[in-house]
């Protein structure tokens, strides 16, 4: 995911149906999630602390670069072996979506409360969701209509539209939660063809590249602290993705999915302590219930599992 908002989708590809095979350690997957949580909420504070110095496209290119320098030892093998027929396209496809996601995440990140930077990017599995049905002709049942629209009013919730200026950051933010929706559609359509190392190590290297110009258009100075949290920015979203699939892997998504939302309160201490931002009871109230919405989702996906809800990839429209 793009760094912070990292939420998982409501139906994680080959993660939903896993459990069955396994005994599950849900005491764990919670240690894991809050681990997970923590790393991305560091991801937050970096980013924030850097502010507007730094132009968002650079910023997420010198993130970006520290990734493929991390799994250069994944990128190297991959390098000399082919890819599937399809597929390079379909990677140049998602590194643009992904690269236009973390410009507009990182442009958000600079200017508005980490609290709500990180409860609209809640928004992301709600979008994956609609992105399924629409792409992948996942059915979308009348409860899990319902659940959409409940997250939706949440989000209206933290924006309060009409009720407050929205700036600039705050339409940002909303577009950087599209984004990542069609990032996440894109990596499950792939999932079908190329292991989840060539996916994230493709991803890495495509964003790099795309982002390269655009950064190199708009440098500025960079200070050894600057590249020091960005580097830190990179291991950070490394250590909270990782945390994250050590999470599905012991523990239904039904457990880890509401601990998530302690990722918000988190962010709401870490603005206030840190940066002086006031703690916003709309932004705490329409966070909880979009994740209210994603659990409700998550558990209906686990109660259906066996029904065969996801078509197979290769029946995907996308």
């Amino acid at each position: 995911m793009g760094d912070k908002t990292a939420l998982a989708p409501a139906r994680a590809p080959g993660l939903a149906g896993g459990m069955d095979a396994q005994v599950t350690r849900p005491v764990q997957g919670v240690m894991w999630m809050l681990a997970s949580g923590g790393s991305f909420v560091a991801v937050n504070g970096l980013v924030r602390a850097l502010g507007t110095d730094l132009p968002a496209a650079q910023g997420a290119f010198i993130r970006f670069g520290f990734g493929v320098l991390f799994l250069l030892p994944t990128l190297l093998p991959m390098l000399g072996k082919p890819l599937p027929p399809g597929t390079l396209r379909l990677f140049g496809l998602r590194g643009l979506v992904h690269m236009a996601a973390v410009i507009c995440w990182f442009y958000a990140m600079a200017r508005l409360p980490v609290a709500e930077v990180t409860a609209i990017g809640y928004l992301n599995p709600i979008l994956v969701t609609l992105g399924a049905a629409l792409f992948f002709g996942e059915q979308l049942a009348l409860r899990r209509l319902l659940a959409v629209g409940v997250a939706i009013c949440g989000a209206l919730i933290v924006l309060r539209p009409g009720l407050r200026e929205l700036s600039l950051g705050h339409l940002s933010q909303m577009g950087a939660a599209f984004f990542f929706a069609g990032s996440y559609l894109f990596a499950k359509r792939l999932s079908g063809q190329v292991s989840a190392a060539v996916i994230v190590a493709m991803m890495s290297l495509t964003v790099t590249l795309g982002l390269a110009p655009l950064a190199l258009w708009v440098w500025v100075p960079v200070t050894a602290t600057q590249l020091g949290a960005l580097a830190l920015v990179a291991l950070f979203a490394t250590s909270g993705h990782y945390c994250m699939t050590r999470a599905f892997a012991v523990a239904p998504m039904t457990v880890t999915q509401p601990v998530t939302f302690l990722q918000l309160l988190w962010a709401s201490l870490l603005g206030a302590l840190v940066f002086g931002e006031p703690v916003d009871g709309f932004v705490l109230l329409g966070g909880a219930v979009i994740i209210a919405a994603i659990s409700y989702i998550t558990f209906r996906e686990a109660l259906l599992k066996r029904r065969g809800v996801t078509p197979s990839v290769n029946e995907a429209k996308l």
